[in-house]
């Protein structure tokens, strides 16, 4: 792709609150002549220079906007392939306003959300799938979630899917070979090589999909649901896993009513802990809403920890939950009455309370842990490689090789949309509005 030659468009590219820098970023034809009128002149390309900012207005004195470090990066060697500079202004609210409205007035406008990064997938330096990739890793919390960000922004998982389509780009030209030269007598080995590899192709798709959503869970973090009887310590073992007080704590039945939720991170994954209300049968209508709701987290959760103090777990539990039994310090023989497979613990006086801990980060682990390749991170892209597939394999079920390639023409519209080769334009607003102003 071409630059566009779009009008100039300028943001913050640093968060808002007091600092010493503000950098404030500036792309779009006319960008050079706009950094001559605010410097004098251009900086050298790619190296940082100290230049003083002017306000000029025609019958009025030059006015000293601020002194700055100042970035030129012509077109295309830029992150949009357009002019851009960098401005790294002293971060007072009064210098960044003097220097927008100083923008403003030089036919600069403000960025909306995502339009940077619009601009650079426009322009051909960088791919949908890329461009997600820097969103996400703006937004990453953890260690393990910037991995797989920094990889997907790198281009990892672009490169697998532009190698499947370059398996089916040839496979077409195959099949295109076999519906126009019908009576060229091609030997049998070129459709049935041409099968073998629309199958490889089907199962390594499958192979890519069957993973879990370990990517997606990891990307938007974990659910863990803390459930079990009326007063067995639910909310003080959120307490204790949040290390504040965030749930109200109280020896009557029944305080909890609604769900509480607190974000935390376990074994280096964003994990989001409910605290619900106690499961029993009661009359009373408010706290019978929150035995509902509580059973529908039940159901949403990537994990449940089920808490009790008696010897049995709480009923109607999903396979896999982690079986906790608190209050130790108050029972006999604790260790001996505990159901098989259950943790025991003492949230009051924090006894078993680090092999809790250490359980609930490698569950968190084993639910969001890689398996080879890159992970799917999104259910876009999982959709488009489900579509993919579903193509592929009603292709190797096509008799006609007129229908068989017009099943793998469509299995490669459903990969280009991945990367934003094809269809894309219904796609661009959602996946750049996710981003913050100055991207």
């Amino acid at each position: 792709m071409t630059q566009t030659g779009q009008a100039p468009i300028f943001a913050l590219a640093t968060g808002a609150g007091r600092a010493a820098i503000a950098v404030l970023r500036l792309s779009g034809t006319g960008t050079g002549p706009i950094l001559r009128a605010l410097c004098g002149t251009l900086p050298e390309p790619r190296q940082a220079s100290l230049r003083g900012l002017w306000r000029r207005a025609a019958g009025a004195e030059p006015v000293l906007l601020d002194r700055a470090l100042v970035l030129w990066f012509p077109a295309p060697r830029s992150y949009t392939g357009e002019d851009s500079a960098e401005l790294h202004l002293h971060a007072g609210p009064a210098v960044i306003a003097g220097v927008a409205d100083a923008l403003v007035a030089l036919g600069a406008r403000p960025a909306e959300p995502g339009e940077f990064t619009r601009r650079a997938f426009a322009n051909g330096r960088l791919d949908l799938i890329e461009a997600e990739g820097i969103a996400d890793l703006i937004d990453a919390e953890t260690e393990a979630q910037r991995r797989q960000a920094l990889g997907q922004a790198d281009g990892t998982l672009s490169r697998l899917y532009e190698g499947w389509a370059d398996r089916l780009r040839t496979a077409l030209a195959h099949q295109e070979a076999l519906i126009d030269f019908p009576d060229e007598d091609l030997p049998p080995e070129v459709e049935s090589a041409l099968l073998a590899e629309l199958a490889a192709l089907r199962d390594a798709m499958r192979a890519h999909l069957d993973d879990a959503g370990r990517g997606e869970k990891l990307r938007r973090g974990l659910v863990f649901t803390i459930v079990g009887p009326p007063n067995v310590g639910k909310s003080s073992l959120l307490n204790a896993l949040a290390e504040r007080d965030a749930a109200i704590v109280s020896s009557i039945a029944g305080t909890t009513r609604d769900a509480i939720e607190i974000r935390v991170v376990l074994g280096d994954v964003p994990v989001t802990l409910i605290d619900t209300a106690g499961l029993r049968e009661t009359e009373d209508e408010i706290e019978a809403e929150g035995v509902r709701r509580a059973l529908f987290h039940v159901k949403q959760a990537d994990c449940v920890i089920a808490v009790t103090d008696g010897t049995a777990p709480p009923s109607d539990l999903p396979p896999g939950a982690l079986l906790v039994r608190n209050k130790i310090d108050l029972a006999e023989h604790a260790r001996h009455q505990s159901p098989e497979g259950a943790l025991a613990v003492s949230v009051r006086q924090g006894t078993g309370m680090d092999a809790l801990r250490a359980a609930l980060a490698d569950r968190a682990r084993a639910l969001t842990a890689s398996r080879a390749g890159p992970p799917l991170t999104r259910a876009r892209h999982r959709a488009a490689i489900e579509e993919s597939a579903g193509h592929l394999a009603h292709a190797l079920d096509m008799d006609w090789p007129e229908m068989r390639g017009e099943e793998l023409r469509l299995a490669m519209r459903a990969l280009g949309r991945l990367t934003g080769r094809v269809d894309v334009e219904d796609l661009l607003d959602t996946v750049f509005g996710q981003f913050c102003i100055g991207k």
